[in-house]
């Protein structure tokens, strides 16, 4: 009975090589929408939905920064001048010192 046991386990059409992977938390498939379901393998090049079956691989580039003013290089280039502050008493707005 071991026997048939341990063959129908390693005949199973639905069994896969066992890959080192792991979950990625709050990921949804872009298939299925199941949420917490993506793993990605152990070479980091492929993510798979355990729920669909959905794979892809790894973008060969990596995202592109939206431009911002913040992010363009012409406004890291401007130097502001530097000012003091004067602060007023709320008290006596006329006094100068």
């Amino acid at each position: 009975m071991d026997d048939n046991n341990s063959d129908s386990n390693h005949n199973a059409p639905y069994q896969v090589a066992a890959k080192p992977r792991r979950f990625i938390a709050g990921a949804v498939c872009p298939r299925c929408a199941a949420m917490d379901r993506i793993v990605v393998h152990a070479d980091g090049e492929t993510r798979e939905c355990i729920d669909c079956g959905f794979s892809d691989a790894r973008p060969a580039a990596g995202p592109v920064a939206v431009p911002t003013r913040v992010t363009r290089p012409a406004a890291r280039r401007i130097e502001t001048v530097a000012e003091p502050v004067r602060l007023l008493d709320p008290k006596n707005p006329t006094k100068r010192d």
